[in-house]
């Protein structure tokens, strides 16, 4: 009986479990709106990480500089050496590039060889910065580059400002701006001029521009082109020209070693440090200013990434205490534009500059 009891207790027992799995389960209220479950919170917790990793991806796979080349469109000793070279250094120097950046001097044609060379064989090239001033922009706006124009580059900025000054040998005749003007006055043919680019560049123009403000007919200067400003000031020291209108950049080595003498600075104002005491044309009764742009433009097939890069880091080199040295050291001023803001300042010198070269009959 006993054992009868106990077999009708555990069929019992069974059933009731077999209910109990067959019952439908309780359902968890609906999320309310704007939440989710914890299944549908898996796939957006997903995607947002996706979205956040985008960036850091797209970052790795930006522009970093490797085998970097800087190319001076002259020969070393000019202003477009010394620009390639300390800026180059800077930029190693503050982490900005690794390793040392390459200096190619290629001179010819006023930088038309190196502008060239840019647009026909380097077009692409990331990790190529060309060193450019006015004599740059002064030669696109004569037309001086044959084919090529100033959209066939990228202008990437310019860092600092270099000023025009009129030097002599320490032993010339000249011992200041009035003796030279004196003689051109009576004479303009018998004072050769020697500068760093051709004729009708930016050194020829600093010296056509001193003598339109005295009075003088420009065309009828004698001048004598070299490949750079180096040379210039060696074939001035060598007695083979008179006057070389080089930059302070450019002189100040033989200045403190007593080689030349400054007549004149084509600045505003006075300059301080080793050209202090040194008149400006203008307080000499010459108005005539010359300021020089030191800055750089690259390929025009560079890549927007590498574009943006290098307008970055010589945005973050200026700022730098290595640079302020850099540019005392050159008798130079810090004058930064970039990018956006260097590309219109690029084109309305070379509209400027187009009229000026009009005016000075240079060209048509």
């Amino acid at each position: 009986m006993k054992t009868k009891k106990f077999l009708l207790i555990l069929v019992v027992l069974l059933i009731m479990v077999l209910v109990a799995a067959c019952a439908p389960a309780e359902e968890p209220p609906p999320p309310t709106q704007g939440e989710a479950t914890q299944e549908e919170a898996a796939p957006a917790e997903e995607v947002s990480s996706a979205e956040e990793a985008a960036p850091a991806e797209e970052a790795a796979a930006g522009f970093t500089p490797g085998g970097v080349e800087c190319i001076a469109p002259a020969n070393p000793g000019g202003g477009w050496d010394w620009t390639c070279r300390s800026v180059g250094q800077t930029l190693s120097d503050v982490g900005l590039v690794d390793g040392t950046v390459k200096v190619t001097n290629m001179a010819g044609g006023g930088g038309g060889v190196a502008f060239a060379n840019v647009v026909t064989q380097q077009n692409d090239n990331d990790n190529l910065l060309v060193a450019a001033s006015p004599a740059t922009t002064l030669r696109l706006a004569q037309g001086q580059y044959g084919e090529f124009t100033e959209d066939d580059v990228r202008w990437i900025g310019a860092v600092g400002a270099d000023f025009a000054v009129i030097t002599v040998a320490a032993d010339s005749p000249y011992e200041t701006l009035e003796d030279l003007i004196t003689v051109l006055q009576e004479d303009p043919g018998s004072v050769n001029f020697g500068g760093g680019s051709a004729i009708g560049g930016q050194d020829h123009m600093k010296v056509m521009v001193l003598a339109q403000a005295a009075g003088i007919d420009p065309l009828t200067l004698k001048y004598t082109p070299f490949d750079g400003g180096g040379e210039a000031m060696t074939a001035m020291l060598g007695g083979f020209v008179d006057v070389f209108p080089g930059d302070v950049s450019e002189v100040l080595g033989q200045l403190e070693a007593g080689e030349i003498q400054v007549l004149a600075t084509l600045t505003a104002d006075p300059m301080g440090g080793m050209l202090e005491g040194v008149p400006t044309a203008k307080e000499q009764g010459y108005d005539a200013e010359w300021i020089v742009f030191r800055g750089f433009y690259g390929p025009g097939g560079m890549s927007d990434e590498a574009y943006n890069y290098w307008v970055n880091a010589l945005g973050q080199m200026a700022d730098s205490p290595e640079w302020e040295e850099q540019l005392q050291q050159g008798g130079l001023e810090k004058i930064v534009r970039l990018g956006p803001e260097f590309e219109p300042f690029v084109s309305t010198q070379i509209t400027n500059f187009r009229q000026l070269s009009r005016d000075l009959g240079l060209i048509e």
